[in-house]
């Protein structure tokens, strides 16, 4: 009978073990999907992103060609309805928020007071740093998501650099 008790025990404390470790590789299994979830979390966060700073870029232009002045507007507003004509003429559908922050504080990149850009205000550093397209070159090996700047023409200070050097 003692021989019976020692074996039953024995069992029990395989058992044990075997649960202990079923626990810890689960625990292990969730941390690894935890990183993963939040890898592809921030890669959607960057492809809306890309995809509103197109939308604005989109924007942009449309409304420096409406009249062929080739003006920028003063304000984000101008481009949800453009007050320079008397019909209500749209080139945004709607102000984005930033994917990234979650909140519609984008920052404007102005020149001569007027919006020919955004970027977002993140700070955060970007999982995507090359493979872009083409009209986002400018987007590569960028730190932070505030450095990804979305302009129209999406050159424009590439090509006032340049224009500037040849001075």
């Amino acid at each position: 009978m003692a021989s019976r008790s020692n074996s039953s025990r024995r069992q029990r404390g395989f058992a044990y073990l075997w649960t202990l470790m079923l626990v810890a590789f689960m625990g292990v299994g969730l941390t690894i999907a935890a990183g993963l979830y939040t890898t592809a979390m921030r890669r959607d966060k960057e492809r809306e992103l890309l995809f509103i700073g197109h939308e604005f870029r989109h924007a942009l232009e449309s409304y420096t060609k409406a009249n062929g002045a080739g003006q920028y507007p003063l304000t984000l507003d101008e481009l949800l309805k453009d007050p320079r004509f008397p019909a209500a003429k749209r080139h945004l559908r709607r102000l984005y928020n930033d994917p990234v922050t979650g909140k519609p504080d984008w920052v404007l990149v102005r020149q001569q007071g007027r919006i020919v850009g955004i970027r977002s205000a993140s700070t955060q550093r970007p999982v995507k740093q090359n493979n872009f397209d083409d009209d986002d070159t400018g987007l590569a090996k960028k730190t932070r998501y505030a450095d990804w700047v979305f302009t129209y023409p999406y050159d424009l200070f590439t090509v006032q650099l340049t224009a500037e050097a040849k001075r």
